[in-house]
């Protein structure tokens, strides 16, 4: 999926010479903390809540205002992972979406991309979650792909990261299609694979649904 597939028209973008009142009452109607600013289909940046409520402005226009994150922007042909990648780097909550010719075409929240996440990936569907630890040198996932289907057992999603105090070390999370692991762990360690964690969803299933309820109504708040 793309950037352009998961743009959110409910979000609207202001004008230079839109009212800051505008502004605010567009942000909490909508419960954002940023909107993007438009002129001429070009994007401006962002207006943001915490400078419309700081004490002692005055500024009556959207323009009046030094606007935020002008490189906080992502090509519509972009892979949705790429958005949160752009969020990451610039620190908003909303990215702007501009076409091949740099027009603004539509904005994207976290909370877009966290329910197309949480809709297309493994996270519904039915198994158990394995961490391995390791270095990047151990690292093959064609020799644990092997082992796991070796065990009548198939991957449906795979995160590597790396550690935080350690950034030499990674840690491997596995979704595989199984409920029971206990041959596939056992086959891992004997393979020299350090299996740190492993989860069995079966009877969990629903908490890790009610998890994600609660991350996105965290979101909206």
């Amino acid at each position: 999926m793309i950037a352009k597939d998961i743009i959110n028209y409910m979000i609207p973008p202001l004008k230079p010479s839109d009212k800051a009142k505008k502004a605010r009452e567009w942000m909490s109607e909508l419960r954002v903390t940023e909107l993007p600013v438009i002129a001429d289909g070009q994007f401006l940046g962002f207006i943001d809540e915490e400078m419309l409520l700081e004490d002692g402005i005055t500024w009556e226009n959207v323009g009046d205002f030094p606007l935020l994150g002008q490189q906080c922007f992502i090509d519509e042909r972009m892979h949705y992972y790429d958005v949160l990648k752009v969020a990451n780097a610039e620190g908003y909550k909303v990215i702007a979406v501009l076409d091949s010719e740099n027009k603004y075409i539509g904005a994207i929240s976290i909370q877009d991309i966290v329910e197309v996440f949480a809709k297309s990936s493994s996270v519904n569907l039915p198994g158990a979650i394995l961490g391995i630890a390791l270095t990047i040198s151990d690292y093959s996932l064609a020799e644990i792909s092997y082992i796991v289907e070796s065990n009548d057992a198939k991957i449906l999603s795979s995160f590597l990261s790396p550690e935080s105090n350690n950034p030499s070390n990674y840690f491997l999370t596995l979704k595989v299609n199984v409920e029971d692991v206990t041959h596939i762990v056992a086959s891992l360690q004997n393979r020299g694979f350090n299996v740190e964690t492993s989860f069995n969803t079966a009877d969990d299933q629903q908490s890790d649904l009610d998890r994600i309820d609660m991350l996105m109504k965290y979101i909206k708040i």
